[in-house]
């Protein structure tokens, strides 16, 4: 299937001349390479390794020195080596489930990669938002400051009353206002990617995000994701974690096996003047602890994972319609202001702003033309991040953790 998510996030205008810029596989690399989620989860999956080493090992030996009788010529020394075998296969009982263990981590590291690269999304996204507010802000001051003159030269001449200059002026203000929310939206959003890079927000930097909001491919709202769905790292995980409750109920049922200790050595009696060799065994009688407790926690255990895995399939494939249904929603709409709005809203803008500058409509009528030119953009550009979020969400959903992917390599900014 071809690159979606991210191949809809395109280069637009060149930033202001000597700005920073970065593009979203940029900020995706760095947040895969710097988080400290995915590298908690890596340190996690390492000492599971540590773990799995551990679950292998046999029992040591010990060693055991005996004096009995000290006093001289009477004296009977004893040298013994005992060894533990464990029986009923509980080695390779705990060596599987240590193994799952360590398959479970392996899959957590690669659902932590997803949320980072979908977070990475999200943010890059609502940057491109804030700095496309911030753009329409400065074009609408732009406007009204034409507006303020066009209304003071009016009122010098006559034409019109005073009160529609400082109505040009509340506007003014307004807009002003706005560009300052814009701005600090902007920050915000530098400052949380800083967050997912691994630096405090106080190291967010005034780089630009290279980009602009596009419409998502519809397939990935369309597409049917059952294959994609089983393979879920969250599913994969819950998956696990039932066989290694299963394997757990078999490191317990072997335990309910005794362990023999084979002892080996040698009795030196001192007054005969002979070596003695010695051998024995030992096995624990399984009268009262036959570990029959942690035996029935295990398999109420596993009957958990086994609900649990159950629960995270209902709520993975509902998460995922819903996102689904959010990406519908939020594309018809993009598409229909596209379409429809925004033209109509140029046309009467500029309609708007001719007759006013040649008397033949008012200020309001040309002030409630301009707020709704702007409106329709500003609504546009929600209508696109939005779909972009619910992309990503999907993406993070389906664990998706590389621009690699088949179904949806998402973040490659598409230079012109």
């Amino acid at each position: 299937m071809p690159a979606l998510l991210l191949a809809s996030l395109l280069w637009s205008a060149l930033p202001p001349a000597g700005a920073q810029t970065f593009t979203l596989d940029t900020a995706i690399a760095r947040a895969l390479d710097r988080n400290p989620d995915i590298a908690a989860a890596g340190r996690e999956q390492q000492a599971t390794e540590g773990a799995l080493l551990q679950a292998g090992l046999r029992p040591n030996p010990e060693l055991a020195a005996l004096e009995e009788d000290m006093r001289r010529g009477r004296r009977t020394s004893t040298l013994q080596l005992t060894q533990p075998l464990e029986l009923g296969g509980k080695r390779e009982a705990r060596t599987a489930a240590a193994g799952l263990a360590r398959d479970q981590a392996a899959w957590a590291v690669q659902q932590a990669r997803a949320d980072v690269r979908a977070a990475v999304i999200v943010q890059f996204v609502d940057l491109l938002a804030a700095q496309e507010r911030l753009r329409l802000a400065a074009d609408s001051i732009a406007l009204a400051e034409n507006a303020t003159r066009a209304a003071g030269r009016r009122v010098e001449a006559g034409k019109v009353s005073p009160v529609e200059q400082t109505r040009a002026q509340v506007a003014e203000a307004a807009v002003r206002v706005e560009a300052l929310q814009a701005e600090g939206a902007v920050r915000a959003a530098r400052q949380r990617l800083a967050a997912l890079w691994g630096d405090a927000p106080a190291a967010a930097t005034r780089a630009a995000a290279a980009g602009r909001l596009a419409l998502p491919p519809e397939a990935l709202a369309l597409a049917a994701l059952d294959d994609r769905l089983a393979d879920a790292p969250l599913l994969a995980q819950a998956r696990i974690e039932l066989d290694r409750r299963r394997a757990l109920v078999r490191v317990e049922t072997a335990a309910t096996v005794p362990n023999l200790a084979v002892t080996v050595g040698a009795k030196r009696l001192q007054e005969a003047g002979v070596t003695q060799a010695v051998l024995g065994f030992s096995v624990p009688l399984p009268v009262f602890d036959r570990n029959q407790g942690n035996l029935a926690e295990a398999l109420r255990r596993e009957d958990k994972a086994q609900d649990q895995l159950a629960a995270a399939v209902l709520r993975l494939s509902t998460d995922v319609a819903q996102a689904q249904e959010r990406l519908r929603s939020a594309r018809a709409e993009a598409e229909t202001l596209q379409r429809d709005a925004l033209p109509g809203a140029r046309l009467a803008f500029d309609a708007a702003s001719q007759g006013f500058a040649l008397g033949k409509f008012s200020f309001l009528e040309a002030l409630d033309a301009q707020r709704t030119w702007f409106q329709v953009q500003a609504q546009a550009q929600r209508a696109l991040a939005d779909s972009l979020r619910a992309a990503a969400e999907i993406e993070r959903l389906l664990g998706i953790a590389s621009d690699t992917s088949g179904l949806s390599p998402v973040l490659l900014s598409v230079p012109r």
